[in-house]
C-alpha cells in the first residue's frame, strides 16, 4: 500500500516511516505499481536548522479507481530519521514551502478556494494554519521574506483585464498569437500584524520575472528576468538583475549563457550562479560566483567533465554543490572565494538537490532501488530520514550498473544498463535503448523507472534496458555537450547504433530483438532509428518526438534555442540539409514497428510532427506495423495519472508484441489495453 491512503480532512497526523523487513517471496514490478509511486518534492530547513520540512508528490492511483487528476504536494515535517509527520491534510496541496525568518512557521503558497494562491504559514509547534499576505485578484508565484520577517515581497501574476474577460464570456475569445503577453507583477506586505495586509505596494521591475531572492542583509533583491514570457526568451535570454532596495538602482548580471541555480552568500556579497559558459552552451552546468556590488562574475569549475546541479551556503560561509560526473554524483564543498575544499562520494546514491540551514544539511537522493527521498549529511555520512515506497522492498529488481562502450570514432560513451531480473539468457535479452531528451540532460545510476521510461518494469518482463549518454549530454563537460551542435544525428544518433553493437557483442542484446524508446528529442531518436536506421531496430515507440526539421522551427516554442544550441543555422540557409536530417525523409525505409504517442496541447514540439511521421509512414509503407496515440489536453509530457498509466501500459504491450517475439509484422495489439483497475 501507499502510504497514507486515507485522506485527512484537518488536524495533524503522526506517522512513523518504517524500513520494512524483506518479504520471504520478491515479485517482478508492474505498470500498476509504477502508477502509486510516490517521491519526496521540496525541502525546506529553518534557519537555525531546527526543523525539516519537506513535501510528498503523489497522483491519484487510478489502478485503484481514484478520481484521475495531476500531482499533489502534501506539506510534512521530519524529526529524524525515518520520523516524519504529515502537516497538512492529503488533499490540501501545497507548493513553495519554506519558513519564516525565525523559524516559527512553515510557509507555503495554496489556495483556499475562495481566493487566488497566497502566502499561507502553520506554527511549527502546532496550531491553525493562517494566511500570511496575498493580492486581491492575483495568483502568488513566488515569495520571500525581509531578514526581520516584517515583510513578504510577492511576485504575483498579471493584473486582471475585466474588458478583455468580459468579451471572452461573450464567445469573443479569439488569442493573438505571442502578442497579448503580460508581465507578472511584484509586491510588498506588511507580515508583522495578526492581519493580512489589505493594501500590499506595487513596485517596478524590469521584464518578465521568473524568481527572485532577498539577500540576508535586507539590502539586496536578486530578480531573474527575461524580455518576455515567450519560452524562448527563458532559455537563451535570462539575467539576474540586482535591485538596491533603498536606491532601486539595477545592476546586470550580464549571464554568459542559459541560467540555473543562483544563491545569495551568508554575507550577502557574493551570488553562487549555475550558468552556460557561452551562448552556445547547451545547458547550465558550470559554476560561477558573482560579485554582487558590480555584476562580475568569474567560472569555477569551467571545462571540468562534470555538471553543478544545485548549491546551498552554509551558514559558515562555505559553499556546497551537488556535482554529477558522469552517470554518478558527488557532495562537493567550496571556499568563499570557489576554492575546492573537500568531496563526498555518497555510494549507489545520486543527490539531486540540497538544502541548509544553520549549517544542518539536507539532501535529496535516489538510487537503482528507490526514487527520491529525503537524507541528513553529517560528518560524511549520508542517512535515510524517509521511505514513501516501502512496497519496493518486495520487488524483484534486475542488476543495474554503468556501462562504457567504444564509439566507431574511438570516443568513450557511458549509460546506465539494467539487466533482465534473473540474468541474461544464452543468445542475449531483448533489449530496449531508452534515449533521454535534450539531448542536453543524462542519465544516472539511479532510479531509471517512470510512466514513459521501462526501466525495472521491462526488467522484470525479461528485457534488458540501456539508457546511453549519448554526445549532446551534459556532465562530462561543455565540449562534450556541444558535440552535437551542428551536426543533427551525427555523431549523436551514430552512438545508438554502436552502443547496440557493443551490446551485441558481449552477449547482452539479441541483434534481432533490439528496440528504441525515448521522449522529445529522444522521441526524435526514436524517429530517426525507426526510419534511416529501421534495418537495426525491432520496435520504436516514440514519445512528443521530432520528425520533420524544418517544420520544427516553424511550429515550436523554442526555434532560437534550437539555432543557438543545436542547429546553430536557419533552414533557410540550407533547406536540403535540414530535410536531410528529419525521419521523414527516410520513411521509404521504414520496416521497424512504431507507436507514436504524444500530447495534444503540446507547444514544444507540436503533435503535427506526430501526424507528419505517422502519415508520411501510412503512405509509403503500408504494411509496416504503425499506430498513432494522441492524449487530449496533455502538453509536453503527460501530467495526468491516467495518462500516465495508459502510456506504460500502451508502450510495454508493443514492446511485448513486436521487440519480446522478433516478429516485425505481427498484428497490431488491441486498441484499448486492458487497464487492469481495482474495485474500490
Amino acid at each position: 500500500m501507499t502510504l497514507l491512503r486515507t485522506t485527512l480532512r484537518s488536524g495533524l497526523l503522526a506517522t512513523v516511516l518504517t524500513l520494512p523487513a524483506a518479504p520471504a517471496l520478491a515479485r517482478d514490478m508492474t505498470p500498476q505499481d509504477v502508477a502509486r509511486i510516490e517521491y519526496t518534492g521540496t525541502v525546506a530547513v529553518s534557519q537555525d536548522g531546527s526543523h525539516v520540512a519537506y513535501t510528498r508528490v503523489h497522483w491519484p492511483d487510478v489502478t485503484r479507481g481514484e478520481e484521475n487528476g495531476t500531482a499533489d504536494q502534501q506539506l510534512f515535517l521530519a524529526d529524524g530519521a525515518m520520523d516524519v509527520r504529515a502537516y497538512l491534510p492529503e488533499d490540501m496541496s501545497v507548493s513553495s514551502i519554506g519558513f519564516n525568518p525565525d523559524g516559527s512557521m512553515i510557509t507555503f503558497l495554496w489556495s483556499d478556494g475562495d481566493d487566488d494562491r497566497s502566502v499561507w504559514g502553520i506554527p511549527v509547534d502546532g496550531g491553525a494554519y493562517r494566511k500570511i499576505a496575498g493580492v486581491a485578484d492575483a495568483a502568488v508565484r513566488d515569495y520571500a521574506f525581509s531578514p526581520d520577517g516584517s515583510q513578504v515581497y510577492m511576485l504575483v501574476s498579471s493584473a486582471p483585464d475585466e474588458d478583455r474577460e468580459t468579451e471572452s464570456d461573450d464567445g469573443f475569445n479569439a488569442v493573438v498569437y505571442e502578442e497579448e503577453q503580460r508581465l507578472n507583477r511584484m509586491f510588498v506586505a506588511n507580515a508583522s500584524g495578526a492581519e493580512v495586509d489589505a493594501e500590499p505596494v506595487e513596485f517596478e521591475v524590469p521584464g518578465y520575472v521568473s524568481s527572485f531572492d532577498i539577500a540576508p542583509d535586507g539590502q539586496t533583491a536578486m530578480i531573474v528576468t527575461a524580455p518576455s514570457p515567450l519560452v524562448d526568451d527563458s532559455l537563451t535570454s535570462q539575467r539576474v538583475n540586482l535591485l538596491n532596495l533603498a536606491s532601486g538602482d539595477v545592476t546586470v548580471v550580464e549571464t554568459p549563457g542559459k541560467l540555473g541555480d543562483v544563491e545569495f552568500s551568508p554575507d550577502s556579497r557574493t551570488l553562487s550562479m549555475v550558468a552556460g559558459v557561452d551562448a552556445n552552451d547547451p545547458a547550465a552546468t558550470t559554476l560561477h560566483l558573482v560579485d554582487v556590488m558590480t555584476g562580475s562574475y568569474s567560472a569555477v569549475n569551467e571545462g571540468a567533465a562534470e555538471a553543478v546541479v544545485d548549491t546551498e551556503w552554509m551558514s559558515d560561509g562555505r559553499l556546497a554543490a551537488v556535482v554529477h560526473v558522469g552517470a554518478q554524483s558527488v557532495l562537493r564543498f567550496y571556499s568563499a572565494n570557489g576554492e575546492e575544499q573537500r568531496e563526498y562520494d555518497p555510494g549507489s546514491l545520486i543527490l539531486t538537490s540540497l538544502e541548509q540551514g544553520g549549517n544542518r544539511l539536507v539532501v535529496e537522493a535516489n538510487s537503482p532501488e528507490h526514487p527520491n527521498e529525503l537524507f541528513s549529511f553529517n560528518a560524511g555520512e549520508f542517512t535515510r530520514w524517509t521511505n514513501h515506497n516501502p512496497w519496493l522492498a518486495e520487488i524483484d529488481f534486475g542488476e543495474q550498473r554503468t556501462y562504457t562502450f567504444t564509439a566507431t570514432d574511438g570516443t568513450e560513451i557511458e549509460g546506465v544498463l539494467v539487466l533482465p531480473v534473473g540474468g541474461v539468457p544464452a543468445g542475449g535479452a531483448p533489449t530496449i535503448l531508452d534515449v533521454h531528451g535534450g539531448p542536453e540532460a543524462h542519465e544516472s545510476n539511479g532510479w531509471v523507472t517512470s510512466y514513459s521510461n521501462p526501466g525495472q518494469v521491462a526488467a522484470g518482463q525479461g528485457y534488458a534496458v540501456f539508457l546511453p549518454n549519448y554526445r549532446g549530454s551534459t556532465a562530462y563537460g561543455t565540449a562534450f555537450s556541444k558535440a552535437h551542435s551542428g551536426n543533427y544525428t551525427d555523431p549523436e544518433f551514430r552512438d545508438l547504433t554502436d552502443a547496440k553493437a557493443a551490446l551485441v557483442a558481449e552477449g547482452i542484446a539479441d541483434a534481432d530483438r533490439t528496440g528504441i524508446t525515448g521522449g522529445s528529442y529522444g522521441g526524435y531518436a526514436t524517429a530517426w532509428s525507426s526510419t534511416y536506421n529501421s534495418e537495426e531496430f525491432t520496435a520504436g515507440v516514440m514519445f512528443v518526438g521530432i520528425s520533420n526539421q524544418i517544420s520544427k522551427v516553424g511550429t515550436g516554442d523554442i526555434p532560437n534555442e534550437m539555432y543557438l544550441v543545436h542547429a546553430r543555422q536557419w533552414p533557410w540557409e540550407d533547406w536540403q540539409h535540414f530535410l536531410e536530417v528529419s525521419p521523414i525523409y527516410y520513411t521509404d525505409r521504414a520496416d521497424t514497428p512504431l507507436l507514436i504517442m504524444g500530447g495534444t496541447a503540446d507547444t514544444r514540439v507540436d503533435p503535427g510532427q506526430s501526424l507528419e511521421l505517422y502519415r508520411y509512414i501510412k503512405l509509403r509503407r503500408p504494411d509496416t506495423p504503425l499506430r498513432l496515440v494522441r492524449y487530449p489536453g496533455e502538453g509536453h509530457g503527460n501530467a495526468f495519472a491516467a495518462s500516465r498509466y495508459d502510456y506504460n501500459l500502451r508502450m510495454m504491450q508493443w514492446f511485448d508484441t513486436y521487440l519480446k517475439t522478433g516478429n516485425r509484422v505481427a498484428d497490431l495489439p488491441p486498441a484499448r489495453p486492458d487497464l487492469m483497475i481495482e474495485d474500490d
